[in-house]
C-alpha cells in the first residue's frame, strides 16, 4: 500500500509524505524475496506502473539499480513544465475563487467535508501533494514549500529547480550508469493523454537516445485512463528481457 496521508505516492523519499522509495526497495522487495520463490537479484527484477506509478517505474530504477534492472512505464509523470504548470494555474484560480487564495482555508474546508467534490478540490489538492513529494519543507517535517506564488501562479525559481531535479527527463544525464544496466526500458503513453504525458514519454525517450541508452517507445491511440489492457504486454516484455 503506497498511499500517504495526502493520497497517492510518487514513490520517492520525502519528509512530508514518508520514505516510500526506501519502503519499496528495502521492505517490500525483501518481503517478496523471503515469501516467494524469486531470483533475488536486481538482474531478475523489473518495475512497472502507470501515471504516478509510471513515474516511480522510471525514477526508482535510476536511483536504485541495486534493486531493479528493468522498467516499463505507462503514462508516467515527466517533462514537468508540460504536465504540471497547467495544474498550477488551475489551482491558483480555484484558490482565488473558492478558498480566499489560501491553502490554509482550502485544507480547513477540505477536512470538514465528508465527500469532497474533486471538481472543486482536485487541482489544489493535486499540486500540493506533488509539492509534498518534490519540495518538502526540510525544516518542518510534514510541511511543504510551494514552487509558485499562490496569488499569481508565478514560479518560484529556486523551488521549481528542486522539482526539475526530480523530472525523469532531466534525471537521465546524471543516471547514465544505472540506465545502461537496464535490460529493458519500455515507455508508452496514449496520444491523447489529458496531461500531455505522451510528450513527457517522447522527451524521456529522446533524452535516452541522445545518450545512447537502448529503449522502446510506443505511442498508441488512447487517453490517460482505461489502460489496463496495456499492462500484460509490458509485463511480457519485462519477463522476456529479465529471462534473457
Amino acid at each position: 500500500d503506497a498511499y500517504t496521508s495526502l493520497g497517492g505516492s510518487q514513490y520517492i523519499n520525502s519528509t512530508a509524505t514518508g520514505r516510500y522509495m526506501d519502503y519499496l526497495c528495502d521492505e517490500v522487495v525483501p518481503f517478496v524475496d523471503e515469501t516467494y520463490p524469486t531470483i533475488a537479484e536486481p538482474g531478475a527484477r523489473g518495475l512497472t506502473g502507470k501515471s504516478s506509478g509510471g513515474y516511480g517505474a522510471m525514477v526508482v530504477p535510476m536511483k536504485r539499480p541495486d534493486v531493479f534492472n528493468a522498467l516499463a512505464t505507462h503514462s508516467g509523470d515527466a517533462l514537468f513544465e508540460v504536465c504540471y504548470v497547467p495544474d498550477i494555474r488551475a489551482a491558483v484560480r480555484v484558490l482565488r475563487d473558492s478558498f480566499d487564495g489560501s491553502f490554509e482555508v482550502f485544507w480547513s474546508r477540505f477536512r470538514d467535508t465528508d465527500n469532497p467534490d474533486f471538481a472543486t478540490f482536485g487541482d489544489p489538492l493535486n499540486i500540493y501533494c506533488m509539492a509534498a513529494c518534490y519540495s518538502p519543507d526540510e525544516d518542518d517535517p510534514g510541511g511543504v514549500v510551494l514552487p509558485f506564488d499562490p496569488a499569481t501562479g508565478r514560479l518560484v525559481d529556486e523551488v521549481w529547480e528542486r522539482w526539475l531535479a526530480w523530472d525523469p527527463v532531466r534525471m537521465v544525464a546524471s543516471h547514465l550508469d544505472a540506465l545502461s544496466r537496464m535490460k529493458l526500458i519500455y515507455i508508452e503513453a496514449g496520444r491523447s493523454d489529458e496531461y500531455y504525458l505522451d510528450l513527457g514519454a517522447t522527451a524521456f525517450a529522446k533524452e535516452l537516445e541522445a545518450h545512447g541508452i537502448a529503449h522502446e517507445l510506443e505511442l498508441f491511440d488512447g487517453k490517460h485512463g482505461g489502460l489496463q489492457y496495456r499492462y500484460p504486454g509490458a509485463i511480457r516484455r519485462l519477463a522476456e528481457a529479465l529471462a534473457a
